[in-house]
């Protein structure tokens, strides 16, 4: 018997410079989920997006409450209505999870530990709340989380809020949730804000290391 166990699928990462089109964006983690061979490497895209509210795919319109002069742009991934802007890291899992042996919810704990893992870099204790998927720190959330799987494979992935103008939050209810306090790492640390680059490097990291056990 040959007891060789297969390396884990390649995990290659692309950074996206400068702010990107959420529907621009939003199209091409469809294309590449259409487009993508069975043996592909699974891809973890990091960026940044333009100011813009997106709801998602059992996202109700109350919990849009003044849009203002952001766009409002509806998505297939899970869950309600969050907010994306500058400053805040996103990282989008385009993942063979059936290859990987994953399920959904598996994955979903995998990228909730690699955050809890990436802001207890900087000293942050930040956890899962039952029944609300997503990272908080005390009762303040600080990542979110929206996924879709189709074929077998994820697109969309997390936000993780590290220093940017937290006030549109103020426009929606959070994920749904009236009332929900969001907070950023900057606010969470007495040193100066770590860049995106260097959170995104340990998020990285983190990830690599969750999705390889």
């Amino acid at each position: 018997m040959d007891s060789r166990q297969e390396p884990p699928p390649r995990l290659e990462v692309r950074w996206f410079e400068g702010l990107q089109d959420y529907s621009q964006t939003h199209q091409q983690m469809q294309q590449f989920n259409a487009d993508r061979a069975v043996d592909a490497a699974d891809e973890l895209w990091l960026l940044q997006h333009h100011p813009v509210f997106t709801q998602g795919v059992n996202g109700q319109a109350e919990h849009l409450l003044d849009a203002g002069n952001i766009p409002v742009v509806q998505s297939d991934r899970g869950g309600q209505i969050t907010y994306h802007g500058p400053g805040q890291l996103i990282c989008y899992l385009l993942l063979d999870i059936r290859r990987r042996g994953i399920g959904v919810k598996g994955l979903v704990y995998t990228i909730e530990q690699a955050l809890i893992d990436c802001l207890g870099h900087y000293g942050v204790a930040a956890e899962r709340r039952c029944g609300a998927p997503g990272i908080y720190v005390a009762d303040a959330k600080i990542a979110a989380l929206g996924l879709r799987v189709r074929r077998g494979c994820s697109y969309h992935g997390l936000s993780l809020n590290v220093d940017m103008d937290l006030s549109p939050f103020n426009r929606i209810n959070p994920c749904g949730y009236a009332g929900l306090a969001v907070t950023q790492l900057a606010d969470q640390i007495e040193d100066a804000a770590p860049s995106l680059d260097q959170v995104g490097g340990l998020l990285i990291e983190a990830l690599d290391q969750q999705l390889a056990s």
